[in-house]
């Protein structure tokens, strides 16, 4: 957890139920889709919560599960209250963030970046020094986090085309190099056998180990 003296930031993370989450990893991992979802969403909570400048990680979810797990490893789990879109989620959740730690930033961190390391996303928690900054993921259309500084309103336009329209927005996008772990959200196959290269989470890996032992997925990790 962060120094004191350090004015550190609050993240909020989305969790969609794991039961209807990441339906792309359907195709190739058809028995371990809802495990791997879970499994994302713990090794990003921890990894986050391991950064020296995150105070509190708060994981909004209604998926019971995914609550105990994260609670486990020290988050705080706020119900997905509007139960609506991704955007009210978060909107919910900066919210409970202003309202529970005043005085701080707030960042939405994508809940699939199963190989993040904490160094990288305190690196890009340090350079968010504008109103509100965001990171675009791997592919260069996306969004895999937004921060808003302290008293700021993190307005989170996730979706297709976020990274666009968070810049359209007045967000000032990190040109950071070297976080390519904070940049590697995993919708796809594809995606996650990069993920695998760069290195996950244990969590991610007692999945995998499942998924190769039992032969399911396996072209996935060659892509």
């Amino acid at each position: 957890m962060a120094d004191l003296q350090v004015v550190p930031w609050i993240l909020a993370i989305p969790v969609k139920r794991t039961a209807i989450a990441k339906s792309r990893l359907a195709a190739a991992y058809p028995q371990h889709r809802p495990e791997l979802a879970r499994a994302f969403a713990v090794d990003t909570t921890a990894a986050a919560l391991a950064s020296g400048l995150v105070r509190a990680v708060l994981v909004v979810t209604d998926d019971p599960v995914v609550a105990a797990d994260v609670t486990a490893i020290g988050a705080v789990v706020v119900p997905d209250v509007p139960g609506a879109d991704l955007n009210a989620a978060l909107r919910h959740g900066a919210a409970r963030a202003a309202e529970r730690f005043p005085g701080h930033g707030v960042a939405a961190l994508s809940a699939d970046l199963p190989a993040l390391r904490p160094a990288e996303l305190t690196a890009v928690l340090a350079a968010c020094t504008a109103a509100r900054s965001f990171v675009i993921d791997e592919p260069g259309t996306g969004t895999t986090m937004l921060a808003a500084a302290p008293g700021v309103a993190l307005d989170p336009r996730f979706g297709v085309g976020s990274a666009l329209a968070h810049q359209a927005s007045g967000a000032i996008p990190i040109d950071l190099t070297g976080i390519d772990s904070v940049r590697r959200d995993v919708d796809t196959a594809a995606d996650l056998a990069h993920a695998v290269q760069l290195g996950v989470g244990p969590a991610t890996a007692d999945v995998m180990s499942l998924v190769l032992g039992s032969a399911i997925g396996s072209e996935g990790l060659a892509c």
